[in-house]
């Protein structure tokens, strides 16, 4: 009750005027219900408010649509784009009936991921830092009729536009495909939108640490601390609100499509993790790297479990023209110190206190709740059943000949085939209950509707392929 006190003070010392109630779906997509003050009491911290969830893709059903939304009073944190003072609680979704977490609600998902840990004895705290890509365009349109399918999207980044003549002049400094890593303006056009970005993400509550141009035209990326899973979650779904509303405050559009433009480099979310307990960390021993044998077998079962934990690490079937063998992708299940060739990296750290996994092939399409719990409970069940990785991967994965490639297993080349994996390969995250099956069977048929809708539309390209045939 004491952080519920702290709220309801905070509300009337501050005279906060709305309360934003945010909860996430499956598909990772942020959803909000605001409400007047008058009525945040504890009342409403105990018991929850209802809500229609019928119209919420993947949950209930029209005739069993109540569900309770339950306020998290250690989420809250102030809206500065709104010109009411509001206040955004993160939260929990629950089940009426059952009085207890909605089983397809990703952040109950995530506290049980939590719990599961802490039952285990490994560690009592999961320490999780994306690293999530994006675009900002000038300009979007698509159209997706039988008739007229298509899409147009420019940014004045794109080396497209070194002749389009402009009111102001073109003034030539933009970035050369796959040319645009950290230079500086004018070549880097977007550095205010980017420092604005990380100033609103601070009044959120977000620690921030840096930005900078990525190696495409018009692609982005910020840094923000690592926290608990749970958090960090929050946090990233906090990130990419920002992200969209500032570029859209500037008069641009922003995304986090992993593959919006091809022939350059697509958005990847790097995830870095590690586990601690007693205020130790648990990846720091005497093995390769400065790694402990714990840490190799939950890179063990992550490697394992690859191809299932793609269908929430790269949920979109536009991940996969990211995750394309023969480019910088990391598509190769390898593990290597400082290697970024290598799906599972150890990064280069000072002391113990800084070893951790990074695991490279997720996307920023990610439900962040989904995705860090699932990473977590493949490593886990690696950890639970000694799944040792062999023998780290020095090499220049990229460079390796086709007779060295051959045993070396991949990430799926397909959402198809990451669900039909996720289907066979599931056991890992029923474990402790943390995920079930009824969800994640919801969660395939959710996708799959996804999958049907790409497969069975024409393309652009098979007109150019094919029309003439």
């Amino acid at each position: 009750m004491a952080a519920v006190n702290d709220v309801l003070r905070q509300i009337k010392d501050d005279d906060i005027r709305f309360v934003d109630l945010r909860f996430t779906d499956l598909k990772g997509k942020l959803h909000h219900m605001t409400v007047d003050v008058g009525i945040i009491n504890e009342d409403v911290f105990k018991d929850g408010m209802l809500f229609d969830a019928s119209s919420i893709a993947g949950w209930k059903a029209i005739n069993e649509s109540d569900m309770i939304l339950m306020p998290d009073p250690a989420s809250t944190h102030m809206d500065p784009f709104f010109a009411q003072t509001t206040m955004v609680i993160m939260c929990d979704v629950l089940d009426p009936v059952l009085g207890k977490a909605y089983n397809r609600d990703p952040r109950s998902i995530a506290r049980k991921c939590e719990a599961y840990v802490r039952s285990l004895g490994i560690g009592d705290t999961v320490y999780i830092g994306p690293e999530a890509e994006f675009f900002i365009f000038d300009n979007l349109r698509y159209r997706t009729d039988p008739y007229n399918m298509g899409f147009f999207l420019d940014s004045s980044e794109l080396s497209s536009n070194s002749d389009t003549e402009y009111e102001m002049g073109n003034l030539g400094h933009r970035p050369r495909g796959k040319g645009g890593y950290i230079p500086v303006p004018p070549v880097d056009s977007c550095q205010d939108i980017r420092s604005e970005m990380l100033t609103m993400l601070g009044k959120m509550g977000v620690i921030v640490e840096k930005h900078h141009h990525e190696a495409a035209s018009a692609q982005h990326e910020l840094g923000i601390k690592f926290d608990t899973l749970l958090r960090e979650s929050d946090k990233m779904q906090i990130f990419k609100y920002v992200v969209h509303q500032v570029a859209s405050a500037y008069g641009k559009t922003a995304t986090f499509m992993p593959k919006p433009v091809f022939g350059d480099n697509g958005s990847g979310m790097h995830v870095h993790l590690s586990i601690w307990k007693d205020g130790k960390p648990v990846f720091a021993g005497n093995e390769y790297a400065g790694l402990s044998e714990t840490s190799l077998c939950f890179i063990g079962g992550v490697i394992k479990h690859a191809k299932a934990l793609n269908a929430f690490t790269n949920p979109s079937t536009n991940s996969y023209k990211r995750l394309v063998p023969g480019y910088e992708a990391p598509v190769l299940l390898a593990y290597s110190a400082l290697n970024r060739s290598a799906s599972c990296r150890i990064p280069f750290g000072s002391s113990p206190e800084s070893r951790r996994v990074e695991i490279r092939f997720p996307d920023p399409s990610a439900n962040p709740y989904l995705a860090f719990s699932a990473l977590l409970m493949a490593g886990l069940d690696g950890v639970r059943n000694a799944i040792h990785p062999g023998e780290a991967m020095n090499k220049d994965l990229y460079d390796l000949a086709q007779k060295e490639l051959k045993g070396v297993s991949t990430v799926s080349t397909s959402l198809r085939e990451a669900l039909d994996s996720l289907d066979k390969d599931h056991a890992f995250l029923t474990a402790g209950d943390v995920f079930d099956d009824e969800m994640i069977h919801a969660f395939i048929q959710l996708k799959m509707h996804e999958i049907v809708r790409y497969e069975t539309m024409p393309h652009p390209v098979e007109f150019d392929m094919y029309y003439s045939v």
